[in-house]
């Protein structure tokens, strides 16, 4: 017996013995999770699985807001077993805006009338944040939780906890590396090996690649290892000093303003005029590049073209940017089914990659 099965067993038996013994008597409040954690020394999961068990067996039931009490076990026993009750699951995301995370939320959402209740939280994309609602959640009760985890250097120490204690919970737009953990994410490294063949196929050669100063994430890092992986499918050498790791102010903390990175972008691309492309590996860094280009009186695409990551629905008022589009639906579709499935106890660890679509914009064109 693994230590944790063999912890939440002692906390599940002394509840159990308490109240058949009589010292808990039918509508008693019985001690909280936190309690049962600190009394025995053992994690919130693990207290909160010893009461999960006493529940489904029908010793206890609980209140939302209130407390776990003791049911009438005895009557409840020989009774038609109720209808399951719906669980309740955590959803924290860094950020919501409509080139990515409105319609992953949606999708996400579509089905709760049908079989369980979401509580959504916004991180900022903030780690002490993300820390901190994580706890939140497993405070209020929730039975499981789906995570977009913010960008740090770190591993989080509450997600850690769960993936220890087998809690359920799917991480979402990106993995941790290491970690066996469920994840459902875009294939990043696949779209972005797309985006430079793209830019290829209509006579690009001179691509810049522009991206955030904490370029050590999976999705950043997968985003330039397809980047790389295209250029050595066409026997291309990468120049790297075309690229440009230096934006601050798309961060969740941003280090620098907006204005500060446009002037960085207009130095590196009057440094290396040779440049007919940029591919922004985020959506907001395209459009820095954007204002760039325009404030050295240049033209997107007829002098520089841009292809990014996600981009707002297109519409006849703002540019629309030449994209790889991640398939928010099907990303909130599968990652309620791991949840789902790992809530109903299976133990797998599946990491879940969904294709992106190019979705050509008006930022583009080939070059001779």
């Amino acid at each position: 017996m693994h230590k944790m099965e063999a912890l939440y067993q002692q906390v599940y038996q002394y509840i159990k013995t308490d109240i058949t013994n009589g010292k808990f008597q039918v509508g008693d409040r019985i001690p909280s999770e936190k309690e049962l954690a600190e009394k025995f020394e053992v994690s919130r999961i693990t207290s909160k699985k010893a009461l999960e068990k006493l529940m489904n067996e029908g010793y206890v039931y609980r209140q939302r807001g209130r407390g776990t009490f003791v049911a009438d076990f005895a009557n409840s026993q020989k009774q038609q077993p109720s209808e399951a009750k719906k669980p309740l699951f955590g959803l924290i995301m860094t950020s919501l805006d409509a080139s990515f995370g409105n319609d992953l939320v949606t999708a996400l959402t579509e089905d709760t009338d049908e079989g369980f209740f979401l509580l959504l939280k916004i991180s900022l994309g903030l780690p002490d944040k993300e820390e901190q609602m994580m706890q939140d959640l497993m405070e209020l009760g929730v039975d499981g939780m789906i995570v977009a985890p913010a960008h740090s250097k770190h591993y989080s120490s509450e997600i850690l906890k769960m993936v220890v204690n087998k809690f359920p919970v799917v991480l979402i737009d990106r993995s941790i590396k290491g970690i066996g953990v469920t994840s459902v994410s875009t294939d990043n490294q696949e779209a972005a090996q797309t985006g430079v063949n793209y830019l290829f196929d209509i006579g690009h050669k001179h691509i810049a690649v522009l991206m955030p100063s904490n370029y050590e994430t999976t999705t950043i890092e997968d985003r330039i290892a397809g980047i790389v992986h295209a250029y050595a499918e066409k026997n291309v050498k990468v120049d790297k000093s075309l690229w440009h790791a230096d934006i601050h102010s798309t961060l969740p903390y941003p280090l620098a303003s907006k204005e500060e990175d446009i002037e960085s972008i207009k130095k590196h691309i009057q440094k290396h005029p040779e440049i007919t492309a940029i591919f922004a590996l985020e959506y907001n860094i395209a459009l820095l590049a954007k204002k760039a280009i325009e404030e050295l009186n240049m033209k997107v695409p007829e002098d520089i073209s841009i292809i990014c990551f996600d981009s707002p629905p297109q519409n006849d008022l703002e540019l629309n940017f030449t994209h790889l589009k991640q398939n928010e639906k099907e990303l909130g579709k599968k990652t309620i089914k791991r949840l789902m499935d790992m809530y109903n106890g299976d133990p797998h660890i599946i990491k879940d990659e969904i294709s992106a679509t190019l979705v050509e914009g008006k930022t583009t064109r080939p070059v001779s």
